[in-house]
């Protein structure tokens, strides 16, 4: 199928109302765009509205919890640095400010891979609308101390037996990342990972506090969030540069067996691992319908931004763009 039969098929799924909310999707296969296509609709930086935006190649988008993904790249690149403790390390012992906390027996046996693989065992809501402050990942983006308000949350499981979604895990991640680069977190970005690949403009927000949200504050556009999705494909490599390790990537999308989202999909490091029409998919997921996805049996990376925040059942947009318009294209 040409790139023009294939947004044709596109366009006939949007005709058909399949689609709603969607605002960019970018398509590479083997370093080839397949697809790519951009529309216009009401949008919003966190909860500050944008108003309708007329979409584009070089258009900024939310990419939400997709931030958390590429928080675990950047972790691997200052690992490898020798910049960030191993994912055995005890998670208190990097952080001295609260000895209270890491005099807890429980809590002391929080490990950084605990915070990679979201099974720290403690409370965390986020099922709740992001624009309340009961919503966990709000109430953190509040709190005085972000962290400590992340690190004294109610033990509800022991650390590493259940898969519980929880922000919070992800900025302590950057907290580690920017105490040991010496760099705030989008600084470290910027020279670590975006300037290698190319990628500009950036803009990742930040909370009251002045701190990059590492669990859903960057901003890119679509074509940049490709590029992304086809370094984690080149197992770490672009256009033959070593800009991530290839053991942390085999490591980072290494499904944790006993780790399972309560819809069924596997988590490795701040990334899911699925079967999708019988091809192993790995993605970056975020609010509204934000995706960064990976077939690598296929070649093949989609980058999707949507507009659904609100949206009960906001994943049938990028479920509709992958299995109903890609990948019977590429049988």
């Amino acid at each position: 199928m040409t790139a023009t039969q294939l947004r044709d098929r596109l366009d006939e799924t949007i005709e058909e109302g399949q689609t709603a909310g969607l605002h960019a999707v970018v398509a590479v296969r083997g370093g080839e765009t397949l697809l790519e296509y951009y529309g216009a609709g009401e949008d919003f930086a966190w909860n500050i509205p944008l108003g309708v935006v007329e979409f584009g190649p070089g258009t900024l988008h939310d990419l939400r919890s997709v931030t958390k993904s590429v928080t675990a790249l950047l972790y691997g690149i200052a690992l490898h640095e020798g910049r960030v403790p191993q994912p055995s390390a005890p998670l208190l012992r990097h952080l001295s400010e609260y000895p209270d906390l890491a005099a807890d027996p429980a809590r002391a046996r929080l490990t950084v891979e605990h915070a990679l693989t979201m099974s720290l065992g403690l409370e965390w809501r986020e099922d709740l609308p992001y624009d309340s402050p009961a919503n966990a990942e709000i109430a953190m983006e509040l709190a005085p101390d972000r962290y400590r308000y992340v690190l004294e949350r109610p033990i509800v499981d022991p650390p590493g037996t259940r898969w519980h979604y929880c922000g919070g895990a992800t900025a302590l991640l950057g907290r580690l990342i920017a105490d040991g680069t010496g760099q705030p977190l989008a600084e470290y970005a910027r020279t670590a990972l975006f300037e290698p690949l190319g990628i500009h403009p950036v803009d990742w927000m930040a909370g009251p506090d002045g701190v990059a949200s590492a669990a859903s504050g960057l901003r890119l556009a679509a074509p940049d969030l490709a590029r992304i999705g086809e370094l984690v494909l080149g197992c770490g490599t672009w256009h033959g540069r070593r800009i991530v390790p290839a053991d942390w990537i085999r490591e980072m999308l290494r499904p944790r067996p006993h780790l399972r989202t309560h819809w069924g999909a596997g988590y490795g490091y701040q990334w899911y691992v699925e079967a999708v029409a019988e091809h192993r998919m790995v993605a970056g997921m975020g609010n509204g319908g934000q995706r960064l996805l990976v077939l690598p049996d296929l070649d093949l990376v989609v980058a999707i931004n949507a507009g659904n925040y609100t949206e009960p059942e906001q994943w049938r947009t990028p479920v509709t763009v992958l299995q109903r318009v890609i990948l019977p294209a590429l049988s």
